[in-house]
Formats: C-alpha cells, structure tokens, sequence
C-alpha cells in the first residue's frame, strides 16, 4: 500500500504520504511551508477516502463481526499496553526513523525506474517489523486519526467507539 500510495502521488506531487514527513521536509528547508496546509489537507482526505474504500469491500464482513474492537482495529491503531508516555515514545522513535530515513534515502545513480518508490515502501515495513508490537505503528498521523474519523462516521453494526482517548498518541 505505501508503495503504490507513494508512486502514484510521485507522478503530480512530492509523494508525501504522511504529515510528519511534509512537516520534517519543510523545516530541513525541503519543502515550502506555504504548501503544507495543503498537503496536510490532502494526505486526511486520501486516508479518509481510503477507509471509506475499506469499509465498502469489507462491509459484508463488518456486518458478521460482533468484536468491537477488531473493527476498530481495521480503522486505526492500538498499543498492545495502554501506557500514554511509553506508546507515545515508540510513535515519536517509529516518526523519527522514518524522517531520518526519507531525508537521506538517495536515487540510485541510476534510477530503479518504476521502482523509485521502493525504498520508502521497505523503510515503512522495516519500521513495522521492528516498532509496530507496542503501539501498531501509526508514524503517520493521517494514517490513524483519517480512518479512526471515518469508523465514528460510517454506519458499522456493533462497532463500539473510536478510542478518542488515544488518538493523540
């Protein structure tokens, strides 16, 4: 997903899929700040539009489940312990990995082509594979507060709530 998310928008955009990515670039003097707002809109409404998609290929299955909390799991993360400071402290050390990672990942001398994608796409799963047990590994505020709105708007049978409480993190 973060492959084909991050080539598709490469082709009109800067590819940035994630706010903390466009924010990191703006202030190491990457990106202009005047597009940020802009972007960070962007990035919300392609994580909203992308749960609504889920919830239409899943609803069948929403509609048989009875678990709560495996719907919302679908929509946005959760920490495997619920400390606020230690979950918080995982995001903040996933994020900086990634930032790190996409400020001095380099094309190749020569390009991979359709491929260009690629290295962000196995940075973002070697974050998971190794930070996702704790908290899920959101690194990317859209990517969990954009779905976690849409499972409180969509009519899910059961659903239960979006864990507002830990949306911050």
């Amino acid at each position: 997903a973060v492959f084909i998310g991050v080539f598709v928008a490469s082709t009109g955009s800067d590819a940035h899929l994630n706010p903390a990515v466009t924010i990191g670039l703006a202030f190491a003097g990457k990106f202009e700040w005047a597009d940020v707002p802009m972007y960070i809109g962007a990035q919300f409404i392609g994580a909203m539009i992308g749960a609504l998609l889920v919830w239409i290929a899943y609803r069948q299955h929403f509609d048989e489940t009875e678990d709560a909390a495996s719907k919302l799991a679908v929509f946005c993360t959760a920490p495997a312990i619920r400390n606020p400071l230690n979950n918080l402290l995982t995001e903040i050390i996933g994020t900086a990995a990634l930032l790190f990672g996409v400020l001095f990942i380099t094309k190749p001398g020569s390009s991979l082509g359709a491929l260009d994608a690629l290295p962000v796409a196995l940075l973002v799963w070697a974050i998971g594979i190794s930070l996702g047990g704790p908290t899920g590994y959101a690194i990317n505020p859209a990517r969990d507060l954009g779905p976690r709105i849409m499972h409180a708007i969509l009519p899910l049978k059961n659903k239960g709530g979006s864990d507002w409480g830990y949306s911050w993190i």
